[in-house]
C-alpha cells in the first residue's frame, strides 16, 4: 500500500489525526475501510465539501475501500451551529436531498474505480439503522457510553450554551448519533477510520470512544483544515452567494469564474489542498504564479481540474469557450443558449420588454454607466461593443437579426466590463 499519509501532509490535508505512527501501520497492513458522511441540509453538496473528497480520493487510490454515508437521520436533526438552532426540514424533503447528494458524489468515486479498476464505494444512509432504534434501546446501549462533561465541551455546544439562543436537547444529542454511525459501520462494513471536517473532530473521536467501549476495537480519525479566504470572507462564497455543485444551482460557467477569480494568495493556498497534479507541477505553478501573477496560471489550473472533476470535460469546454466569447476572443453565436445565458446571469443582466431600447439606453439599463451622457461618450471613445461588435452609433436599435439564442444581446464596455440584456415578452 502506498504511504497515502505523507502525501495528504504534503497537500495540507490534514489537521489532526489519532495516533499518526498506528494509523500508518494500519493504513500499510492492507487495503482498511474508511467513510465520510455529508448531512443533507441542503439539495446540493457545495464547494466546502470538495476537501473531504480531495481525501476519499487520495485514500481510494491508494487502495483502501471507500464508504460515502448520506445522512438521512442526522439531516433530519442537524449538527448544532455555534450561533442558533438549525430549521429542521421534513422528511420528504431531506430524503429527497439524499438521493441528489449520492447523484452528485458518482464522479468523484465512481468514476475513478470503473476507470483505473479502484474500490467501487458502498453508499449507506444512517436512517437504515437509527430509524428502528426506540428511545429506550436508545439510551440504554448507545447514551450510556456518553459522559455529559464531555459532550458539553464540544466548542459548539458551549458556545450555544453560553448565548441566548441555548441549545436543544435534539442537537445536543446530535454527537450520539454521529458516534453511533462509526459502531455501525465498523460492525456491518469493518470500517476502522473516518475523516471529516476539522470542525467535527469531536465528534470524530466520541465515534472512536465508543467502538472502544461498546466492541472493544481501535478505529481511527483524521480531520482536514478550515478553509478560509485571505479577506476574511467564507470559502465557498461568491457574489451569488454559496457555490453549489449542482449545476441547476451554480452554472459550470459560474463555477469556473469562482476559482478563475480567486485572489492570487487563495489560489496558491488552495492549489495543493484541491490539486490532483504532481508535487512538481503544483510547486511549478505556484512559483509561476509568484513570478507572473497578470497570468492567473494557479487560478486557470484550478478552474480546469475542478470544473472538469464536478461537470465534466464538455461543460469545462463550454465555460471556456463562454469566458472567451464574452470577452470578444470567440464566436459568441458559437455557444449554446444555456450556457450564454448562465454566463451572462453570472455577469449581471436586465430583462427588457416591449420595443428595445437604443444602445445608449442599454449601457446604462444595464449599469455599464452611469448615465446616457456617458454612454454616449463611451460609444463616441470606441468604448462600446454589441455582441463583440463596436458600437459606432450610440442613439442605434438593435435589429432583430442581434439577438443572439436564448433572447440575448451581450453589451461591453472596454476590455472587461460586460452585461446581458435579455428580451422579454
Amino acid at each position: 500500500m502506498t504511504d497515502v499519509i505523507s502525501e495528504l501532509h504534503r497537500r495540507g490535508l490534514i489537521a489532526q489525526s489519532t495516533d499518526e505512527d498506528a494509523l500508518r501501520a494500519h493504513l500499510a497492513s492492507g487495503p482498511v475501510t474508511y467513510y465520510c458522511g455529508f448531512d443533507p441540509t441542503a439539495p446540493s453538496l457545495h464547494v466546502g465539501h470538495l476537501l473531504q473528497f480531495m481525501v476519499l480520493r487520495a485514500l481510494q487510490r491508494a487502495g483502501h475501500q471507500p464508504i460515502v454515508l448520506v445522512g438521512g437521520a442526522t439531516g433530519l436533526i442537524g449538527d448544532p451551529r455555534p450561533t442558533a438552532e438549525r430549521q429542521l426540514n421534513d422528511r420528504g424533503t431531506v430524503a429527497g436531498w439524499v438521493d441528489s447528494i449520492r447523484t452528485q458524489v458518482a464522479p468523484f468515486l465512481d468514476v475513478p474505480a470503473q476507470r483505473d479498476g479502484l474500490r467501487a464505494p458502498v453508499y449507506v444512509d444512517n436512517l437504515d439503522w437509527t430509524a428502528p432504534l426506540t428511545a429506550i434501546d436508545f439510551l440504554r446501549e448507545i447514551g450510556k457510553h456518553f459522559r455529559v462533561g464531555r459532550m458539553l465541551a464540544k466548542e459548539a455546544v458551549s458556545a450555544r450554551l453560553n448565548s441566548e439562543a441555548g441549545i436543544s436537547y435534539t442537537e445536543f444529542s446530535y454527537q450520539i448519533l454521529q458516534a453511533n454511525d462509526f459502531r455501525e459501520l465498523f460492525l456491518r462494513h469493518g470500517c476502522t477510520l473516518q475523516s471529516g471536517g476539522s470542525d467535527q473532530w469531536g465528534n470524530l473521536t466520541a465515534g472512536i470512544d465508543l467502538v472502544r467501549r461498546t466492541e472493544g476495537a481501535t478505529v481511527h480519525a483524521l480531520s482536514t483544515p478550515l478553509v478560509t479566504k485571505s479577506d476574511g470572507t467564507k470559502f465557498g462564497k461568491s457574489e451569488g452567494g454559496t457555490v453549489w455543485l449542482d449545476p441547476s444551482l451554480t452554472s459550470p460557467y459560474a463555477f469556473f469564474q469562482f476559482w478563475l477569480n480567486a485572489d492570487d494568495a487563495d489560489a496558491r493556498t488552495w492549489l495543493p489542498l484541491f490539486s490532483e497534479r504532481p508535487a512538481e507541477e503544483i510547486e511549478a505553478l505556484v512559483a509561476e504564479s509568484l513570478e507572473r501573477p497578470a497570468a492567473r496560471a494557479a487560478q486557470r489550473a484550478l478552474a480546469e481540474e475542478l470544473t472538469r472533476l464536478v461537470h465534466g470535460s464538455e461543460e469545462l469546454r463550454q465555460a471556456e469557450a463562454a469566458g472567451r466569447a464574452l470577452f470578444g476572443r470567440d464566436d459568441l453565436s458559437a455557444l449554446g443558449a444555456d450556457t450564454l445565458g448562465a454566463a451572462l446571469r453570472e455577469a449581471g443582466s436586465v430583462t427588457v420588454d416591449g420595443e428595445t431600447p437604443s444602445v445608449a439606453q442599454l449601457l446604462q439599463l444595464t449599469g455599464l454607466v452611469g448615465s446616457l451622457s456617458e454612454a454616449r461618450r463611451t460609444v463616441k471613445e470606441g468604448g462600446a461593443y454589441l455582441n463583440n461588435e463596436r458600437v459606432t452609433d450610440a442613439e442605434a436599435v438593435p435589429a432583430d437579426d442581434a439577438w443572439l439564442p436564448g433572447g440575448w444581446l451581450v453589451l461591453r464596455r472596454g476590455k472587461r466590463a460586460v452585461a446581458g440584456v435579455r428580451r422579454g415578452a
